[in-house]
């Protein structure tokens, strides 16, 4: 398969600079494209990279422009790291035809479910009775919807998700442990993406809720009760406990844990693999990581930690008595 740059400006905008009518075979990293490919560059720091590249053309902020020029054809765009995702859509629509609307024969649809006649469901996929799949709404293989969880339009559900499973919630009954019913469901907004593996549990009395442009990566965990803002996005293998609230326009890294009963604000960013023990309200980015180190190292910074209570304590002792 092959497109010409004056297709791709056609189809998406930005300034071409150099032949229109050279053809593209496929789309690469800088490092590793050939003289028949196109990259990108979005980030000044790899430059080095841009001049040493065989790529056919690079896709360049302006300031960049002058760069890719003397190493060949470029598109200019003021965000070409968003040139380069909606050219790899441009590629996918251009390869391979949109997933058809389906059941697939071995799906297991519960005559109770609402189907939209767009949607696509993929093999083996359950959706249980009372669920509803919105317009345009893709399940892949071995996604499991159960009984009321609502997903909205446009959403892409990867293989093994699980939504609505119940919520882990048990009281101490002696020795042994009661089971509390989920009795609420999942509700899924419109252009979600839900990575290979996720799990969203149902609701003890209230839904779980994942609004609008929600984006989450493989092997996550939501708990019941949770509700995520719209446009956050979450990578892999986070950990959302049940009842925390996260705000819209977030972004939590991998391996990350969210206690439960807490809430982020808007625009809050958590490093990866950081555990976040309380409430975080205001805009920005937060780190809980001890440092990477050596364990000889480590386990001295760790013992040195493990002092500073009492170290404090000396000085302000110190501080009194040099007061006197």
């Amino acid at each position: 398969m092959k497109l010409d740059l004056a297709s791709i400006v056609a189809a998406l905008g930005g300034e071409l600079h150099g032949d229109a009518s050279i053809e593209i075979t496929g789309l690469a990293p800088l490092e590793t494209a050939t003289a028949e490919q196109l990259s990108f560059l979005s980030n000044p720091r790899y430059q080095q990279q841009l001049l040493a590249s065989r790529a056919a053309c690079v896709i360049v902020a302006p300031q960049m422009q002058d760069s890719a020029l003397a190493r060949g054809a470029c598109i200019v765009s003021d965000q070409p790291y968003l040139y380069f995702a909606r050219l790899t859509q441009l590629w996918k629509r251009t390869i391979a035809p949109p997933t058809p609307a389906m059941i697939h024969a071995s799906a297991v649809v519960d005559s109770g479910a609402h189907v939209h006649p767009t949607a696509s469901i993929g093999a083996l996929c359950v959706v249980e009775r009372g669920a509803s799949i919105g317009a345009h709404t893709v399940l892949k293989s071995r996604v499991t919807v159960s009984e009321d969880c609502v997903i909205g339009e446009r959403c892409i559900v990867h293989p093994g998700v699980v939504i609505g499973a119940d919520g882990f919630g048990f009281a101490p009954n002696g020795d042994a442990w009661e089971k509390i019913e989920q009795l609420g469901a999942v509700r899924i907004g419109n252009d979600v993406e839900i990575g290979a593996n996720t799990c969203i549990d149902r609701g003890a009395l209230q839904d779980t809720v994942i609004e609008d442009g929600v984006k989450l990566d493989n092997l996550i965990q939501i708990g019941h009760n949770v509700r995520v803002g719209r446009n956050t996005a979450m990578a892999g293998c986070v950990g959302v406990a049940g009842s925390a609230t996260i705000g819209e326009h977030c972004t939590v890294g991998g391996g990350a844990i969210v206690l439960g009963h807490l809430t982020l604000g808007a625009k809050v960013n958590i490093s990866a693999g950081t555990l976040v023990t309380k409430s975080l309200l205001k805009p920005g980015h937060y780190t809980g990581i001890f440092p990477l180190d050596d364990n000889a190292s480590w386990e001295r910074n760790a013992a040195a930690l493990k002092q500073l209570h009492s170290l404090r304590y000396r000085i302000k002792t110190l501080e009194k008595e040099t007061k006197k």
